[in-house]
């Protein structure tokens, strides 16, 4: 019998609940969670199927004091695995939880998650948006070069992906803090 596996997953920067989701589903299945490298490629190791909670926390001036922070999980029975992303993962079996128990409390720390998660990762990209693919894709409608279509199909096709990515993470924050308001 298999006792590592490896799986192709991609989550973008939004997608956090839905990667917690998907490892504490391989958990039950008998498969925990091991590391996730660049390509999206998620290592798992057999075990008993077990309810196991996976967080995770963006947080970069957590990991600028990485064993404070760290500790501070751990101090509460997660444990640390892996930090990814700019993303720390965590874990707590069930078992061992009093109650729902997640690592953030209340919908104000998660609202506060999400503006670093654009402040560390969105605003980069918008930048790079409108320096570098905006002024080459309106180049390319002007270009009278052979290979002109192609990247402008390319270009149309990064942006397409860059303002999904943004309505999708900005869709998820508008929904939070509406409920905060609440």
């Amino acid at each position: 019998m298999k006792t590592r596996k490896t799986e192709l997953r991609i989550f973008t920067i939004a997608d956090w609940e839905k990667e917690e989701r998907y490892l504490q589903k391989r958990h039950r299945e008998g498969w925990k969670f091991r590391r996730v490298n660049l390509l999206g490629i998620y290592h798992f190791e057999r075990c008993t199927p077990e309810d196991v909670v996976y967080q995770l926390d963006y947080n970069e001036e957590g990991l600028k004091h990485k064993d404070e922070y760290v500790q501070m999980f751990q101090d509460c029975g997660w444990e640390y695995m892996q930090d990814f992303g700019g993303y720390s993962y965590f874990r707590k079996p069930v078992s061992q939880m009093q109650g729902e128990e997640k690592i953030f409390c209340d919908d104000e720390s998660r609202l506060d998650m999400m503006r670093r998660v654009f402040a560390g990762r969105y605003l980069p990209i918008l930048i790079i948006l409108v320096l570098l693919i905006l002024p080459n894709l309106f180049g390319q409608f002007r270009s009278q070069d052979a290979d002109a279509p192609v990247l402008l199909v390319l270009f149309l096709i990064l942006l397409a992906v860059y303002a999904w990515a943004a309505v999708s993470f900005g869709y998820r924050y508008w929904k939070l803090k509406d409920r905060l308001k609440k």
